[in-house]
């Protein structure tokens, strides 16, 4: 009798081709994701609001519930609502206990999936807050025990830390508190002795590693729900914020944290000298669509998954940091050249954060765009790579003319005419999120200063009197394991015969105005400055070169091309990533 299944026994498996797209949401949203045609299981992680931390040498606050779920869906099929739980309030005046966190959840085939909030951390002598992970216990009063921390949710969380024994009381021990659960660790207890001694708060307990999972650009580099440290009495520390978002207990003299947002970190408790508690860090809800393909398969579902295009393919979901060449300064009171477009993923302010994209196996051309030559006001060059493409800065401008327009504008050279813009436009093409920021316009005064070129957070600022105005700061970025800042605009050019002042560059490589104009910094796109007037044969200042980055997982087969461009791996808890860096134009290869 001829099998249905080609004769291969075994059980017959459904394909999901989800392409490990992920999609991250940071508020409540009526549905989480579209599933694509070929999804058929997804992951999703639900954290939720952290709890806050106690008043008056109080506990930390829980981390808010973590669920880590695997489930199956329809593909090409809108899932229900996300809910994003806020973190607890701080506790303030009177002495209470910090306010828990509240619930985070996402609706998949009409089951509700909730994770809950963190547990409240206790003020002295109080037990810890029940909570999706526990609320530290308080310290006690004299001649009583200390308190025990609340009580975690079984799946979500761990429980809070124990409060010290201050029995029998002695009128210099610390009576420092608990630290609040985290979802990796329950939260540390309070150390019980005396100032000067060993005595002080308990650490917030760590949060959940789920990097291999959901990859490094969300939570703390992959980590999220560590509980909050809790406070201490006289000047012993404060517990340390468990990692994963966990805000830092209160000391005397130094400040307490709050929780992380979009972490569902604790926050840290108040010190004894009347320091209110710290808010908890809000939640977080990510899907990933899977490839998954295991099991025993007959040859006619392969043949229909691959006619059907649903058959799982190799595909890694990766970050992105490309920046292009700045714009170079105008001359003669010349206004500040713009910086290089910026773009990115993961890593770097929030609101400039675009997608992560799908990488396959194979060469890819990365153009690393130059900054533009020293002169009288010129563009920079494009970068491109994984086909994003960000745009050149717009070079600042000379006397009474606009900057031009590019990824960041170009500023326009004093004096402009009353009535006119005369500011060279950012984000030119537009892009979303956006590239950059106009240039700054120049004063109408003369002599008069100009305006700065814009960077990637921030307008070029406009020229006032004979004063230049200073370039727009740039973005700072942290793909590469290291806080760096990109894209600030160059600072305008001004008189020198009025008695003004140049514009300084923008954080992030841009150039200050001087005569001639400065150099935006190598491989930032920072935009050069403008020259001052009068300057015989000054120019306005070359624009930094642009640079690209990509990170992968740890597991991923890459090489680049040409040698002055570098692949690293980065130490925990960066999760092993892979960083290729270039800085000059090559090839990146993934296998």
């Amino acid at each position: 009798m001829a099998r249905s299944n080609g004769g291969i026994i075994g059980k017959v498996n459904k394909t999901s081709f989800g392409k490990c797209t992920q999609t991250v949401k940071t508020a409540s949203t009526p549905s989480a994701v579209t599933t694509q045609p070929g999804t058929r299981v997804i992951q999703t992680l639900v954290v939720a609001g952290g709890g806050g931390g106690g008043k008056d040498r109080a506990a930390g606050g829980g981390a808010g519930g973590l669920r880590n779920l695997e489930l199956n869906v329809c593909g090409n099929t809108a899932l229900g609502a996300v809910v994003i739980g806020g973190g607890g309030a701080g506790a303030g005046p009177p002495t209470t206990p910090g306010t828990s966190g509240v619930d985070s959840s996402i609706v998949v085939n009409c089951v509700t999936y909730t994770s809950c909030g963190g547990g409240g951390g206790a003020q002295s002598g109080a037990v810890g807050l029940v909570g999706g992970s526990g609320g530290g216990g308080g310290g006690s009063p004299p001649s009583a025990p200390g308190s025990a921390g609340g009580a975690g949710v079984c799946g979500q969380g761990n429980p809070g830390g124990t409060g010290a024994n201050a029995s029998p009381p002695v009128s210099n021990d610390t009576r420092g508190s608990g630290g609040g659960g985290g979802a990796g660790a329950v939260g540390g207890n309070a150390v019980t002795g005396n100032t000067p001694g060993p005595g002080r708060g308990g650490v917030g307990g760590a949060g959940l590693d789920v990097s291999p999972d959901y990859g490094t650009g969300s939570g703390v580099c992959g980590v999220f729900a560590g509980g909050g440290g809790a406070g201490a009495r006289f000047d012993q520390p404060g517990g340390t914020g468990g990692s994963g978002g966990g805000g830092r207990g209160a000391t005397p003299g130094v400040s307490g944290a709050a929780g992380t947002t979009n972490t569902g970190g604790g926050g840290g408790g108040g010190n004894n000298c009347g320091s209110n508690g710290l808010a908890g860090g809000s939640g977080i809800v990510i899907v990933k669509e899977l490839n998954k393909a295991g099991g025993v398969w007959s040859l006619k579902s392969q043949f229909q998954a691959r006619k059907g295009n649903s058959w799982p393919q190799f595909i890694l979901t990766g970050d992105y940091l490309v920046v292009a060449g700045g714009g170079s300064g105008g001359t003669g009171r010349g206004g500040g050249g713009g910086a290089g477009g910026y773009r990115a993923s993961g890593y770097g302010p929030s609101p400039l954060q675009g997608s992560a994209v799908e990488i396959t196996p194979g060469p890819y051309t990365i153009t690393i765009g130059g900054g533009a030559a020293a002169g009288n006001g010129s563009d920079g060059n494009d970068s491109s790579a994984l086909g994003i493409t960000s745009t050149a800065g717009g070079g600042g401008m000379p006397a009474a003319q606009p900057g031009r327009d590019g990824g960041s504008g170009g500023g326009s050279g004093a004096p402009r005419n009353p009535g006119s813009q005369g500011t060279g436009a950012g984000n030119t093409p537009p892009t979303d999120p956006p590239q950059g920021n106009p240039g700054g316009v120049a004063s109408t005064s003369d002599p008069g200063g100009s305006g700065g070129g814009g960077g990637a957070t921030e307008v070029g600022e406009a020229g006032s009197g004979n004063n230049a105005g200073d370039g727009g700061d740039g973005a700072p970025n942290t793909i590469t394991g290291s806080d760096v800042t990109y894209a600030g605009g160059g600072g305008g050019g001004y008189d020198t015969r009025g008695g003004g002042s140049v514009g300084s560059g923008g954080a992030g490589g841009g150039a200050a105005g001087s005569t001639p104009g400065g150099t935006g910094t190598v491989n930032t796109g920072g935009g050069g400055g403008g020259s001052n007037f009068p300057s015989p044969g000054c120019s306005g200042g070359a624009g930094g070169s642009g640079i690209v980055v990509v990170r992968v997982p740890g597991d991923t087969g890459a090489s680049v091309a040409p040698g002055t461009n570098s692949l690293a791996t980065l130490p925990a808890p960066a999760g092993g990533c892979k960083v290729a860096t270039f800085t000059v134009s090559g090839t990146l290869t993934i296998t």
